[in-house]
């Protein structure tokens, strides 16, 4: 399935104890409603996105028997849009190719971030997706900045631990433009990310663009591997899923076995985890 939503009035997308609103519970209860079960046809997604983040490009499966897909694929995306609050949309539903699985066949997560500037703040009609920085941003040295956190490394430095979980992962894309309204936009890519990983990026860039950091800092951060407290993480309203990647068929097997592997970087021992 391939969905969106506006995260601001979602607990994230992930399930949670309390009742508290999710993008998957939604989901996930839709299903069970226009499949005519009242079952819950658990699902996985690409990229577990926090709360008040928002998805253009988020993907997920779900396994339902063929007998019901035959009964009710045909209508699914049609039901849901009846059936699903209007802040989140499942566009396309799909029969998944063979080995095909949304977390682990994933090549890139591309994400958006969006700031402004302006000393007036954020365009009304904006505010659930542009942040407000209250100082002058220089693009320029910000991209200068961003060079170095460039490839594989390990991003400790910007993430949230967790337990098992490696911090290694590889920066495809770290980009800075100003789009004609003012508006400064980030492209991030990656294999995957890390928890906070985006919006720490992004706090550390934030230093440099306003001149509190020189243009070398977020590198040395980097090279650190431990949180620095001066790294912020921003606030979750300016972060987007923009697309989520996937190889040709063919090679989807080989992507499982590869996202499963545990990561080192030269000079290392095995790092647990998966992606």
């Amino acid at each position: 399935m391939d969905i969106s939503y506006a995260g601001t009035d979602f607990s994230g997308w992930a399930r949670q104890p309390g009742g508290r609103r999710t993008v998957q519970q939604e989901i996930e209860d839709a299903l069970g409603v226009v499949t005519r079960t009242g079952r819950t046809f658990e699902l996985t997604v690409a990229g577990r996105t926090d709360a008040g983040v928002h998805a253009r490009g988020q993907v997920a499966h779900a396994d339902l028997p063929h007998e019901l897909w035959a009964e009710h694929g045909e209508h699914m995306v049609r039901r849901l849009a009846g059936r699903l609050p209007k802040d989140v949309r499942v566009w396309r539903a799909r029969p998944a190719p063979p080995h095909f699985d949304a977390r682990f066949s994933a090549t890139h997560r591309r994400y958006a971030y969006r700031v402004t500037d302006r000393p007036g703040g954020v365009d009304p009609l904006l505010r659930d997706h542009v942040l407000w920085h209250n100082h002058p941003l220089d693009e320029a040295a910000m991209n200068e900045a961003a060079g170095p956190l460039l490839g594989e490394h390990d991003f400790a430095a910007y993430c949230r631990r967790r337990e098992g979980a490696t911090t290694i992962r590889t920066l495809r894309e770290l980009r800075w433009e100003r789009r004609p309204d003012g508006v400064l936009e980030a492209a991030v890519v990656a294999d995957a990310f890390c928890h906070n990983m985006v919006r720490s990026l992004v706090g550390a860039m934030l230093f440099v663009g306003d001149g509190h950091r020189p243009s070398d800092w977020p590198g040395r951060v980097l090279a650190a591997r431990v949180r620095d407290s001066a790294v912020h993480v921003v606030r979750p309203h300016g972060l987007t899923l923009e697309e989520v990647g996937y190889p040709p068929d063919d090679l989807l097997a080989a992507r499982n076995r590869e996202s499963r592997n545990r990561r080192t970087l030269p000079g290392t021992g095995p790092v647990a985890g998966c992606c």
